[in-house]
Parts: structure tokens; C-alpha cells; sequence
């Protein structure tokens, strides 16, 4: 299925028509304020899996993100950060931006790494944040397979047609970029560049 969401004015009952596709165990493809994304209910084992196999990688060794709507969720999948981290999220998100911050115990075992972290994404993005306010809880996120042309993952017509056989819905939020997110590692207190992406960040913030 290929759904049509306003990437300024999320029609209510597309992200509804979303949100109901994940509760039942769907996977889906959707916009971000980067490349899209990926992903579905952080809480549906069957659901996780499926990504794993599309994206031909063990899901016991995957880097899954979760996306959030605002800082608010990070008391609930992170353990507590200090307060120059904190100001460092708060100054960058939302944004194009993935922080790796230690997991609390509410991460599902499933998405934890084995370092026990998690990967937090609030993205500058309408749609995303509707689906997740929507749900109720984050949004387990990966990135598209990036093979073949530049079209293919920019294109949601195209991606329709190339994942329609194994994903439950993508969504058309208009043309998606080309470059991921930029990786900051929060975990042991001092901020690192891991990967150099769409946000700009030089560690002097």
C-alpha cells in the first residue's frame, strides 16, 4: 500500500490508517528528516524480525534507532544522561541527529546492543512525529537497503514498487534525501563523532 501523508499538515486520518498497519505488526517505509526510514512497533518481535530479514542482517547484532517525538521519552529508553549531554540533545534535536545513549530497562531486550545501548532519533520531521505521538510509544527505525540508484531511495514510488512484496505500507511524504544522520556516542559521558552525516557538528557545542 502506498499512502500519501502531507509532510507539513499530516492528515489525522492517514496517520491513524499508519499507526492502526503498526499495532497490528506491520512494517512500514516512511519519511524522516534525512533518508527513509525503515521500521515498526518497537514492542512487536515478529514485527523486528521482519525487518532484519528484509535488510539481510542478524537481528541479534542490528543497530536498530528508535524514533521519538520529543525528549520527553528519553527518562523511559535511556538511563539517566548529565546535564551537558542533556543540553547537547536539547540544542540538536530535533534535528538530524542519532544519539547512542546507555539503554534503560524498558528498551526491549531485542533492540538493545550488546554494549546495552540504544540509538535515540527525534527527527525535524511532521510525519514522524505525528505517527509516534499517535502510537503512544517510539518507532523502531532502520535504514533502507541502499542498493542500485540514487532514485530508488528518494523516490516513494519507487520504493513502493520495489519493497510493496515485503513491507505492509510505504508513505509518501514527498522526495527524501540522500544522506544520513550524523551518529553522536553519548554513552560514556563525553560526546564522539561515530559517523559525520546530515547534521553538522564539529564537539565544540
Amino acid at each position: 500500500m502506498l499512502l500519501y501523508v502531507h509532510p507539513d499538515n499530516p492528515q489525522a486520518r492517514n496517520i491513524k490508517t499508519i499507526v492502526e498497519c503498526l499495532k497490528n505488526g506491520g512494517v512500514i517505509i516512511y519519511p524522516t528528516d534525512t533518508i527513509y526510514g525503515i521500521g515498526c512497533d518497537i514492542y512487536n518481535t515478529e514485527a523486528i524480525a521482519r525487518v532484519a530479514r528484509i535488510k539481510k542482517i542478524d537481528v541479534k547484532k542490528a543497530q536498530f534507532s528508535f524514533i521519538c517525538s520529543d525528549l520527553s521519552h528519553l527518562s523511559d529508553y535511556a538511563k539517566s544522561v548529565d546535564t551537558p549531554v542533556f543540553r547537547l540533545l536539547k540544542s540538536l534535536l530535533p534535528g538530524p541527529y542519532t544519539f547512542i545513549l546507555p539503554a534503560s530497562k524498558q528498551v526491549p531486550k531485542l533492540l538493545k546492543t550488546k554494549k546495552d545501548t540504544v540509538g535515540i532519533r527525534i527527527p525535524a520531521n511532521n510525519i514522524c512525529h505525528e505517527i509516534v505521538k499517535e502510537l503512544g510509544h517510539p518507532l523502531m527505525s532502520a535504514s533502507l537497503p541502499m542498493d542500485g540508484e540514487i532514485e530508488y531511495f528518494t523516490d516513494p514510488e519507487i520504493m513502493h514498487e520495489l519493497f510493496e512484496n515485503v513491507v505492509d505500507m510505504v508513505i509518501d511524504g514527498g522526495p527524501g534525501g540522500i544522506i544520513s544522520s550524523t551518529i553522536i556516542d553519548c554513552t560514556d559521558g563525553t560526546p564522539t563523532l561515530i559517523r559525520a552525516g546530515a547534521g553538522k557538528w564539529t564537539g565544540n557545542e
